[in-house]
């Protein structure tokens, strides 16, 4: 029995022994260089590939711009407001009850399926189109800042029907390319561009007849993505360009506001008579809110020194009170919405939904690069609100709208579908009950 025992005793010593050996030398190797930053991006890109994160990053950044769009728009309009012998909350009143309206919107837009949307193309894209020629008949159409694009509604409501033909327009263009492609007639380049380069053009004369060239060339930079995004040839996709640009030259070239908008890119001075008074202070307010900004409210540019504070220049406001860190933090919103949208649109199989997206995507980043590039001084001031941002409740409900077409997207793929039925409550007790079912009947 002894000797037994002591058999038994050593080959137990003799296993711990390399097993400590074993614990001392997993720490003395040393990690490679660049793992740290390799594991980073190798996870990063693992998030990035889950089936649901277009759909958050989606609904994230267009929640928490609108949000900050609407604390930005309470600090900028205050002065404003009381200027013109209002209360201080006139203009944030008025923006959030726009924005109560657009997140129902959005969640509507959300919730409907692919087939609403198409089957809501034609009407919307006739109502834009009356309420557009509505506003040229006299009396009924008003002039704002001297753009005649307005509809009175009554009381301190407004409305601007070339909003609502930016989306007409994308859901329009989507349903009309997604029914050609299926019937496969867009190779030939008259399908390509018949009727929908017309219809465009018959947008863009009806805008331009209010003289609001800003929504024209974001009408404009739609037509061009639905058109990239169907394939059009190169030959034909730089004649639509080159068509359209000589336009605006010609535009441009005829009307002296126009011509002082575009002298004034990148001005350091006002100018004689205060030509690029807009652009120059937009520039102060900027460089004077250095890193981290001046704080919340504490902006000296909206005192009456910068015109349209909480509009077109609400980005300059932005820059004043929260420095480069907020510039920055609302430029990755924009980034990561523009770049979820990018994904949507690559991944589907549906065509309607590719233009949809593809559309949406352009609408807003355009319109956002147009009108930062402005503040910055490195694009003319083309009077185009900042998306989602500025003030405006024809501008945000809209764009909302069109925010909630990319959620119902990015809800729309299969992955997605499957993992968000997943993560229902039903779902979830059902399958810990089938679990609980599949335990042995010893098993505590």
């Amino acid at each position: 029995m002894p000797a037994e025992e002591s058999v038994r005793v050593r080959p137990a010593d003799k296993a711990r022994r390399p097993a400590s050996v074993r614990v001392r030398s997993t720490g003395s190797p040393r990690s490679p260089r660049g793992g740290g930053a390799r594991r980073l991006y190798e996870r990063a890109r693992r998030a990035w590939d889950r089936p649901l994160t277009a759909y958050y990053v989606i609904l994230g950044a267009g929640l928490l711009i609108t949000v900050l769009g609407l604390v930005m728009v309470y600090s900028a309009s205050m002065i404003k407001a009381l200027e013109l012998g209002k209360p201080g909350t006139y203009f944030f009143r008025k923006q959030f009850l726009a924005a109560v309206i657009g997140a129902g919107l959005m969640a509507a837009a959300a919730r409907m399926p692919v087939k609403l949307h198409r089957a809501l193309s034609y009407p919307l894209l006739m109502g834009a189109v009356f309420l557009m020629v509505l506003v040229q008949v006299p009396g009924i159409g008003m002039s704002v800042n001297g753009n005649r694009n307005w509809l009175y509604l009554g009381g301190p409501f407004q409305l601007q029907p070339s909003e609502f033909g930016k989306l007409a327009l994308v859901l329009w263009g989507a349903d009309l390319l997604a029914r050609k492609q299926d019937k496969r007639l867009l190779t030939q380049w008259k399908h390509m561009l018949v009727p929908l380069v017309p219809v465009a053009f018959m947008l863009l004369g009806l805008i331009m007849l209010g003289g609001d060239m800003g929504t024209a060339i974001i009408l404009t930079a739609i037509l061009f993505g639905l058109l990239w995004l169907a394939g059009a040839p190169t030959r034909l996709f730089a004649g639509v360009l080159a068509t359209a640009g000589l336009i605006g030259f010609l535009l441009i070239k005829t009307s002296p506001n126009r011509m002082s908008r575009l002298d004034c890119m990148g001005a350091s001075e006002p100018g004689p008579g205060g030509s690029c008074w807009q652009a120059v202070h937009g520039i102060y307010a900027l460089a004077s809110g250095g890193w981290f900004g001046s704080g919340l409210g504490a902006s000296v540019e909206k005192w009456g020194q910068l015109p349209e504070p909480h509009t077109d220049f609400i980005f300059a406001i932005l820059g004043e009170e929260l420095g480069l860190a907020g510039t920055l933090s609302v430029l990755a919103l924009f980034a990561a919405l523009g770049y979820a949208g990018i994904r949507v649109a690559g991944r589907t199989e549906d065509p309607f939904v590719r233009y949809a997206a593809g559309g949406v995507t352009t609408w807003v980043t355009a319109q956002a690069v147009i009108n930062i590039g402005a503040v910055l001084g490195l694009l003319p001031i083309a009077g185009v609100p900042l998306p989602l941002f500025s003030y405006g409740g024809s501008a945000l409900l809209p764009t909302m709208f069109a925010v909630g077409l990319l959620i119902a997207f990015a809800r729309d793929e299969p992955a997605a579908k499957a993992a968000l039925a997943v993560r229902r409550p039903g779902v979830r007790w059902k399958t810990m009950r089938r679990r609980v079912k599949k335990r042995p009947s010893g098993e505590r």
